[in-house]
């Protein structure tokens, strides 16, 4: 185990730099810069900001200097706000962002779990259909379009939850729902596809003959199973809720990492736009090395010492 671990840790840091490098590189080949407004400034002021910020630099002199600063944890300043840095950006709306996402996360495996079992347990059934039709749509509407519905209806129309903003709990509703839309429709469809395929097995059959309650053949041997597959989505799951809240918290308003993040490319804002990348990167590469080493835990049938059975 401690050397598919050792591995997975190389592996993760070599896909860290390569996102980095990367980043870096399609920052500085979009034409023009942070400095570059619609009226255009006097030739003398952008060029003391671009020896401010080190802009004048060799690009290779640029990059060894921010892998320098990255290794302590030091985003660099932000051009758009010169009172802040990026890390103060994210230590600002990280908070908001995790809690939306922590939220969406919690509503897309309880609906997706639950709806997937019914699915199964009620195969041709109109509880079958009624679940497989809501997660097509899952599938087929965005999450912003999802959002500008919901705001529509339970705000404009029916007046039942606050159109924008955050703090209070009828603010979370409305947004988790929209984010977690799409990972519930696939966890659904998921848990569905695992449970039958786990029912039809020998031992869930040993498990009824043996006269045990349906809750538990179903809870303990069956769901026990057919969850390993959502497990080893976790890590993509992450992604999805955290690329959906960019446009998400922009529509409703809410001050999240996500909203810093659009605005940071309108404005041209490189070192925000590298640091909430890097820094989500860093959340992702984190969830599927743990998911990796869970499931290798989980799952005896996977061989993490490279020995052959």
């Amino acid at each position: 185990m401690s050397r598919y671990v050792l591995k997975r840790l190389i592996a993760s840091l070599i896909t860290l730099w390569v996102i980095v490098t990367l980043t870096f590189i399609l920052m500085h080949s979009i034409p023009g810069g942070p400095f570059s407004y619609e009226k255009e400034l006097p030739k003398a002021i952008i060029e003391n900001l671009n020896k401010r910020y080190h802009l004048d630099w060799p690009l290779w002199k640029q990059y060894l200097d921010y892998l320098v600063h990255l290794i302590q944890w030091d985003l660099g300043p932000s051009f758009k706000y010169e009172s802040m840095t990026v890390n103060d950006i994210i230590n600002k709306g990280f908070p908001v962002s995790a809690a939306l996402g922590g939220i969406s996360l919690g509503f897309a495996l309880v609906l997706g779990i639950t709806a997937g079992v019914i699915s199964a347990l009620k195969q041709y059934q109109w509880q079958d259909s009624l679940v497989m039709l809501m997660a097509t749509l899952g599938f087929s509407v965005p999450s912003f379009i999802l959002a500008s519905l919901f705001i529509y209806i339970f705000s404009y129309k029916l007046h039942w939850l606050p159109a924008a903003m955050w703090g209070k709990p009828e603010q979370v509703i409305m947004p988790a729902l929209a984010l977690s839309a799409l990972p519930t429709a696939f966890i659904a469809r998921m848990v569905r596809t695992t449970m039958l395929e786990v029912l039809s097995q020998d031992y869930i059959r040993t498990a009824w003959a043996k006269g045990l309650s349906g809750r538990v053949v179903i809870l303990r041997h069956a769901l026990k199973n057919a969850l390993l597959p959502v497990l080893s989505y976790l890590g993509p799951l992450t992604a999805a809720i955290l690329t959906g809240s960019f446009v998400v918290e922009k529509i409703f308003g809410i001050p999240g990492m996500g909203r810093q993040f659009v605005t940071s490319i309108y404005n041209r804002d490189y070192t925000t736009i590298m640091g909430v990348t890097i820094f989500y990167s860093i959340i992702l590469i984190l969830a599927n090395f743990l998911v990796d080493i869970m499931y290798a835990y989980l799952d005896p049938r996977i061989k993490v010492t490279g020995e052959k059975e």
